[in-house]
Formats: structure tokens, sequence, C-alpha cells
């Protein structure tokens, strides 16, 4: 998943940023309103992770509010990207707020770093009406684990490798752009070309050799898992 962190913390932004990226997810992270309105509103992500205290930008007299007030104009415009909210443990008052201005999902602080892993693949689970199980031939994917097998045996993969076939199996059969795998796998700091994405199709096949699934190219469109021939 590519994932907006807003936190404002700079030490716990770190913390649930590394957290994430060893699970195999891509991050952007946002400190501040502004950032946070940005960054929302110019990349699609799979769901956002947002702290509702936030400071305003120190070079701006913007009259956007914290968080909740970025969450509110996400909502207006039409976004329906998951949001789990990061609120205080005891702020009943905030949590109700969040949950009324769009937020999907609340989390109270302080909080272990899997339950928020595990409550974004929920989120997102619900969000595009999937299962944790998904399979093709003798190909499957555990969502809730993250783990592939093919006929019950693990199937190790790098992480970049794994979110590729994750996104192509998420569910199967359906075509997936190379502009929508690339943007899965970058982040604002670091671009995935066109030659790294057919890297790891490449290898991708190999290693689907025998599991009765095959990745097959759509020239102009991008790329369509299918059961082997």
């Amino acid at each position: 998943m590519r994932i907006l962190l807003v936190e404002d913390d700079a030490v716990l932004r770190e913390v649930i940023t590394r957290s994430l990226e060893q699970a195999g997810h891509r991050v952007d992270t946002a400190g501040s309103v502004l950032e946070a309105d940005h960054l929302w509103r110019v990349q699609p992500f799979d769901a956002v992770l947002l702290d509702l205290n936030l400071p305003q930008h120190e070079r701006t007299e913007s009259p956007m509010g914290n968080g909740l007030q970025v969450l509110r104009d996400a909502r207006a415009r039409g976004d329906l990207t998951p949001v789990l909210v990061l609120t205080a443990r005891n702020r009943t008052e905030e949590r109700i707020e969040g949950l009324d201005s769009g937020a999907d999902d609340y989390l109270g602080k302080p909080f272990d770093l899997a339950e928020v892993e595990a409550r974004l693949r929920a989120m997102v689970r619900r969000a595009i009406g999937s299962s944790d199980l998904a399979q093709l031939g003798d190909l499957q994917l555990d969502r809730r684990a993250r783990r592939f097998s093919v006929a019950g045996t693990s199937l190790e993969l790098p992480a970049r490798e794994f979110e590729v076939l994750y996104e192509l199996m998420s569910p199967p059969g359906h075509a997936v752009s190379k502009r929508h795998l690339s943007d899965k796998l970058s982040n604002f700091d670091e671009a995935l070309g066109d030659n790294a994405l057919e890297s790891f199709i490449s290898r991708l096949r190999k290693k689907l050799v025998g599991s009765g699934a095959t990745i097959r190219t759509l020239r102009g469109i991008g790329y369509l898992l299918e059961p082997e021939p």
C-alpha cells in the first residue's frame, strides 16, 4: 500500500514510517496542515494515517485549522481514501468529531505499531470490498498475514516484488497500469522508473513458473495476472 502519514512529532513519524516500510508499504509523510493538504491533493493514496493536532505552517496565515480540517476538506471534494485517525486516548470528543468528519477508524495514543498496520489493512479491505484471501491457480495471497504461497509453500519475495504481485492480485484478473504500479511503489523522494518496474515483472514471471498463474503485458495498458495457459 501507499500510505500518507500525517504526524507533527518527528520522532513518532520516523518510528511509524520505519515500521510501515518494514512491512512492505510505501510511506509519504507530512508534519503540518499545509503539507498534508498538498500531498493529499496531488497524490492518490491507499490509506491516510492522520494525527488531528497539527501545527499551521509557520510562514502562512492559512485559515485551515488542525488535521480535522484537512479531513473535512478531503471529504468535501469527494475523496474517499480510508482514514485512520490518531487521537489522545482520553479525548472521547475528539474521536467522535473525527468519525463524524469522515474518518473510518481511530486509534488512541499510545498504540502498538502492529495494530496500526492491521487497522490500515482492515480499512483498505473494507474500502475495496475484498476478503483476506485471493487465489489464482496454485498461487494464494493471504492479506492478513501478508503472505504469498504456491500450493501451500511460502513464496519468498523482496518487498517491492511483493507489492507488485499484491497489486496484480487485488483482485486477480484485472489490468493494472504501469502508472498505477509506479505510484504504489514510489514516494516523493524516490520515483520508480519503467525499467525498474519491468525488471520486477521479469523476476516475478520466473518465480511464478509452475504456480498456475502468469503475468501478461498489455501493450499501452499495463499488466494482467491470469491463469497459466
